[in-house]
């Protein structure tokens, strides 16, 4: 691998946060939800992804244009002026491989998420690779026969698959350490009492002082770490059926799942794809977010990607910050 660009390095695995802390491999962090909505861009071929999401961040050219590391030199982000406004600009870039997976193929290349606990960009890669004359490989779970998939299951059209892969089921997880959880795809509603509660150490008391901060009713979005316990909280409270949660990955309502399942959750209300759920945020949707960090300074400014020598990323961070009314 010549270049990496990611929006979170901490499900890439540990071999490659090296590779990118030794200076090995080009490496570039931007925002989750520019990705995710450049990838519909490249779709649809137009010049590229304009947003005011990352301006005066690490993410603006004028201070890192996004760059992990000292390999990477090449600006992949432009600050340009439109309209008489600073946006920053991501140009289309070329795709000439999407790898995605999904549940069920049938013989046409039909392909549903079934038991997909999320479904992020796959159909927006998929058509982002033919666009650019590329090929499209997903791995699934089990092939059938061609016409028997309801039309309103196929998610990924057959016409923009080139292989398909049966994927082994150690190599087919649902999330990084649950091979299959019902409850976490739809297929079934879980009691709110079954779920664990966290144990009582410093964590809980910080989850439990910010969710002091929910109000009822509000849209909440809630990031990754010590914020993802703040539901297991409400619903040990008695108050989680008061809460509208969300989070990046598309997924709005029921109990946010924690640890290797998140961006997953319980009971969920609805599961849209990523570039739509930033679409929301990115719009002003959000009344409140509850986000995790590395370092603050007594001024407030955050830094959630660069750590201990390790590269994680900003993930949805940049996005959700920019329009929340509500930050903790």
């Amino acid at each position: 691998i010549r270049r990496t660009v990611a929006g979170h390095f901490g499900q890439t695995g540990k071999e490659m946060m090296k590779m990118i802390f030794d200076d090995q491999v080009e490496a570039y962090n931007f925002p989750q939800g520019s990705l995710s909505h450049l990838t519909r861009h490249i779709a649809a071929r137009t010049p590229g992804l304009l947003t005011k999401v990352g301006l005066g961040t690490f993410v603006d050219p004028r201070l890192e244009g996004g760059k992990l590391n000292a390999s990477a030199v090449e600006d992949l982000v432009k600050l340009v002026e439109f309209d008489g406004e600073e946006w920053l600009f991501y140009p289309r870039p070329h795709i000439d491989v999407a790898i995605i997976r999904g549940t069920v193929a049938d013989e046409n290349g039909n392909i549903t998420l079934d038991k997909e606990g999320v479904l992020l960009e796959q159909l927006a890669l998929a058509q982002a690779a033919k666009a650019c004359g590329g090929i499209v490989i997903a791995q699934v779970e089990r092939v059938v026969q061609a016409g028997s998939l309801h039309p309103k299951a196929v998610k990924i059209p057959g016409l923009v698959v080139d292989y398909v892969v049966l994927g082994q089921p150690e190599n087919h997880m649902q999330s990084i350490t649950t091979q299959f959880n019902p409850a976490l795809c739809g297929d079934a509603k879980v009691p709110v009492s079954s779920l664990q509660p966290m144990p009582l150490d410093e964590r809980k008391v910080i989850a439990r002082r910010a969710a002091l901060e929910l109000r009822e009713g509000a849209v909440t979005n809630l990031g990754i770490g010590i914020p993802a316990g703040i539901p297991s909280i409400a619903a040990e409270e008695g108050v989680a059926d008061l809460l509208t949660l969300s989070i990046e990955s598309g997924v709005n309502g029921g109990i946010p799942a924690q640890g290797g399942d998140f961006a997953l959750a319980y009971n969920a209300e609805s599961i849209i794809e990523q570039s739509a759920q930033f679409d929301f945020y990115d719009g002003g949707g959000l009344d409140a977010s509850f986000l995790g960090l590395a370092q603050t300074d007594n001024h407030g400014n955050v830094n959630v990607s660069k750590f201990n020598g390790r590269p994680v990323g900003c993930g949805g961070f940049v996005n959700i910050t920019r329009s929340t009314k509500k930050l903790v």
